[in-house]
């Protein structure tokens, strides 16, 4: 029996991707693969965090089977990471697999099954780990009423890089705004990096301090890693890469104002 499904996939960001350029960073973008379909997402440059914030729409997904068979066993979504070159083709980065949340045309789209909530998936390069994707994915059958019934789709949003469709509100995280503050003490520390590739420079010990305005989600278990990168800095402006470093968990350096509302009633009751 045929079902006709159309899939959304959530892709919001990546971390902890795989280096695949000589400057410690690649410029990375996703191509979702579902039955006989397969979608990208943009390519963001020099960044090992992105911050893709698109959705891809797989219409017309025809399956094959039992309406109950579809829900509780979909078939597997494979999303591969790539980081694109701009001489000859994408080098491959890793690859993880997915289940999408089934809806039955039947069935009504509200809590606690959907919206799906935003999950990280682990990326493999062959054996090896190679960061994590942080995505939703949904298969939801389109009945009689044709797409009409489905939930809508918000419009493209225009961005620099062309029209594309964000994870919807709902899914996507909340986020707030933060002021990442960086402190060199030793000789030289050349660039920082958090979340879509936004870098700092801080040549020399006469600029020791540093600072930037991010916009990270609310959820800490949400929050991408600081990646630091160390160069040589030589002749003709050319960077030669020393070394690197990714700080996995910002939970420690986060400063948290104290609750002036709490420290009123607490004086005057």
């Amino acid at each position: 029996e045929k079902q006709v499904f159309q899939l959304r996939a959530h892709m919001y960001q990546a971390r902890s991707l795989f280096a695949a350029d000589s400057s410690g960073l690649s410029d990375p973008f996703a191509r979702v693969f579902f039955i006989s379909q397969s979608q990208c997402t943009e390519v963001l440059n020099e960044t090992l965090c992105p911050t893709w914030d698109q959705l891809l729409v797989f219409d017309n997904v025809e399956l094959y089977g039992e309406a109950h068979e579809m829900r509780d066993d979909p078939p597997i979504i494979v999303i591969e990471i790539y980081d694109q070159d701009t001489v000859g083709k994408a080098d491959f980065m890793g690859r993880t697999f997915a289940k999408p949340v089934v809806k039955m045309s039947d069935e009504h789209y509200c809590p606690p099954r959907f919206p799906p909530q935003l999950e990280y998936y682990q990326i493999y390069r062959g054996n090896s780990t190679a960061g994590d994707l942080l995505a939703a994915f949904e298969l939801l059958q389109i009945g009689p009423g044709g797409k009409s019934d489905l939930p809508p789709i918000d419009g493209p949003t225009d961005m620099d890089r062309g029209p594309i469709l964000p994870v919807p509100l709902g899914i996507r995280p909340v986020l707030s705004k933060y002021r990442v503050e960086v402190i060199a003490l030793e000789l030289q520390i050349s660039v920082f990096s958090i979340a879509q590739g936004r870098s700092l420079s801080m040549p020399a010990l006469d600029n020791q301090h540093t600072f930037a305005s991010q916009d990270l989600p609310e959820n800490e278990l949400l929050h991408p890693p600081l990646n630091i990168r160390v160069v040589d800095c030589r002749a003709f402006g050319r960077y030669t890469l020393v070394g690197s470093h990714a700080v996995s968990s910002l939970r420690k350096f986060i400063y948290r104002p104290p609750d002036k509302k709490a420290q009123h009633w607490n004086m005057t009751g």
